[in-house]
């Protein structure tokens, strides 16, 4: 008789990883699908992404159709906007959050784009590699992993990548997905690890705004109301088991 096997096979492939399946298919059921984003340039997106820190959707959509307006950036062309007095700016993106603090990042980041590539545009980025686009926009003003991973996933780039804003770090964070003391980019990184193969770069922008609605809505910073929360039996924080996979959706 042969002796059994006290080891698994080293490569023996391992079942797929659920969890992030399990969480969309219930985000889906309680909100429905949602409809696909408006697909801008790169460097619009990096514009809109800088500016929406701290702000609220409506408000954020509202600036830039404010500069788009003003400085003739309908069609991906913001020189003028990088050629404006700071103080001009400021006055331009009043509707954000600390337009003070975005004001001059966004002057220097235009005008260093211009300087590192020759004219102001981000087109030439669809050379690169994901990784390498992302530590590239990291160096400019303002712009860390979430705007970063906003330009890769949300632009025409459309590259595989989980755009982590502070609601999305909650979730994680609450549902056991990821340690307390993790920052947006280690739960970024924690989350693709299982996040499906096969999920394209526009699942992963879905799947980011159902976290998002689902963070504005119902799991909210101070006040989470977890008794009408869809994600309350699989959440630890909530009183849930803890338990995320496809079993305990069905």
């Amino acid at each position: 008789m042969d002796s059994p096997t006290l080891f698994p096979e080293p490569n023996r492939p391992q079942p797929p990883d659920t969890q992030l399946e399990d969480l969309h298919q219930r985000l889906t059921a309680a909100y429905g699908p949602f409809p696909p984003r408006e697909v801008w340039d790169p460097l619009t997106q990096l514009i809109y992404s800088l500016l929406s820190a701290r702000t609220k959707t409506a408000e954020s959509h509202a600036v830039l159709r404010n500069l788009r307006d003003r400085y003739d950036g309908w069609q991906g062309n913001w020189d003028k906007l990088r050629d404006a007095p700071v103080e001009e700016i400021e006055q331009a993106i009043a509707g954000a959050t600390y337009p003070e603090v975005k004001a001059p990042q966004l002057k220097a980041t235009l005008q260093e784009i211009t300087r590192r590539s020759g004219k102001l545009s981000l087109d030439f980025l669809t050379r690169y590699k994901t990784e390498k686009i992302r530590s590239w926009l990291e160096q400019f003003p303002g712009v860390g992993v979430k705007t970063s991973g906003a330009v890769v996933n949300f632009s025409s780039l459309r590259r595989r990548a989980l755009c982590i804003d502070s609601h999305h770090q909650r979730i994680a964070i609450r549902l056991g997905l990821a340690p307390k003391s993790a920052d947006a980019r280690r739960v970024e990184e924690l989350l693709m690890a299982i996040a499906p193969a096969e999920w394209s770069p526009e699942k992963l922008d879905e799947h980011h705004s159902l976290i998002k609605l689902h963070g504005q809505q119902r799991c909210t910073a101070r006040e989470p109301q977890c008794r009408r929360c869809t994600l309350q039996p699989v959440c630890p924080t909530g009183g849930g088991d803890g338990h995320l996979g496809l079993s305990t959706a069905r």
